[in-house]
């Protein structure tokens, strides 16, 4: 399930994009399936062993094209060991909401992009989020957990500081919020509770079916409680040859 509209966010064969906080690694996956040379970053080296694997099965498929390279690196998305200007695409998905610094992360994420750069950007929605809060302390105040509620405005005003010039925004995954706050009414661990057991197979089906019926509901519902907020932004400067 992408988070990233890779139609508003083109990427192109040899191209080097970094995955920042990659978690099961979904949108590396797709960035090697398109061509690039990408880096899945994640602060748990538990994350990457799964992530190493399936760029394995993916090349043994013949699922990434010829000359593409896939690696998965562990470290702090605040002190990233990339030097400046690395990076043609960075995206940074549902990760900024668990950084304690998240400013100090978008510092980074600026300098390892190149000028020309694109950066796509998402964390939770602050609607849906602000009620998974307030329905359940367990859905956030654990380990390794969501630290802070964005709105836009505050999201766009720190990549901005960081030196970004903020594009276009657009909200995603409608469907996936009200399974949240059935889950943190329920019991956010609570799998078998049949209203939350029901709702997560419909996704399922949706995920892997894709019905008309369903998209079209999921597009509409975006912009009232998509549950993610996806920001797109461009590191000023003159472009080099490969976009």
């Amino acid at each position: 399930m992408l988070t990233v509209d890779f139609r508003r966010f083109p990427v192109r064969p040899g191209q080097r994009v970094l995955d920042l906080g990659c978690g099961g690694g979904r949108h590396a996956f797709e960035v090697y399936r398109r061509g690039a040379n990408v880096v899945a970053f994640d602060l748990d080296p538990g994350e990457l062993g799964p992530v190493r694997g399936m760029f394995g099965a993916m090349r043994a498929a013949g699922e990434a094209r010829p000359g593409a390279d896939a690696t998965a690196v562990s470290g702090d998305a605040t002190e990233m060991p990339f030097g400046e200007g690395t990076f043609d695409r960075v995206i940074a998905a549902e990760v900024l909401e668990h950084v304690a610094d998240d400013q100090r992360a978008m510092n980074e994420l600026a300098r390892v992009l190149r000028p020309g750069g694109l950066a796509a950007v998402t964390v939770p929605s602050w609607l849906p989020e602000r009620i998974c809060w307030a329905l359940s302390t367990e859905y956030h105040e654990v380990p390794g957990g969501h630290v802070r509620i964005y709105t836009r405005v505050e999201l766009e005003a720190k990549l901005a500081r960081a030196g970004l010039r903020v594009g276009w925004h657009h909200h995603a995954h409608g469907l996936h919020s009200p399974y949240w706050w059935l889950k943190c009414a329920v019991g956010v661990h609570n799998d078998k509770h049949p209203l939350a057991s029901a709702y997560h197979r419909m996704l399922v089906w949706d995920i892997t079916r894709s019905p008309a019926a369903t998209r079209l509901a999921d597009k509409a519902l975006n912009p009232l409680v998509g549950k993610s907020l996806v920001v797109y932004a461009v590191k000023p400067g003159r472009r080099s040859g490969r976009g």
